[in-house]
């Protein structure tokens, strides 16, 4: 049975980036639908992630590829300086919420939250 997750990401460490973009891939290859969201300090890491030497490089360009990005939040992004890059990148803009994206929108699509 397919189950809904929505991988909420505060954090912008870069190490617990990693595990967020391979527990979203696991999940898409398992039959399930991982939609990742990132929020807080993790905006700070949109410049980086499309750098070719940068070790996530690989692995956010396979997330975008499967869809797996649901975009980045909105508010976030504009006061921590990467708004335009989320747009330069083509990523939704989440902000349902007064300017963030909202998880009580997920949850009552049914889909399961984890924070990180």
């Amino acid at each position: 049975m397919m189950k809904k997750f929505a991988l909420f990401v505060f954090n912008g460490d870069p190490m617990c980036f990693i595990h967020v973009l391979l527990n979203g891939l696991d999940m898409k290859e398992k039959g399930h639908a991982p939609k990742i969201i990132l929020e807080g300090a993790s905006v700070k890491l949109i410049p980086e992630l499309v750098k070719p030497d940068h070790p996530l490089n690989k692995l956010w360009a396979k997330a975008l590829a499967q869809d797996i990005v649901e975009g980045v939040c909105k508010a976030c992004s504009a006061k921590l300086g990467t708004l335009e890059d989320a747009k330069s990148q083509g990523l939704t803009l989440l902000d349902d919420m007064a300017g963030h994206p909202a998880m009580a929108g997920y949850e009552a699509d049914g889909f399961q939250i984890i924070t990180f």
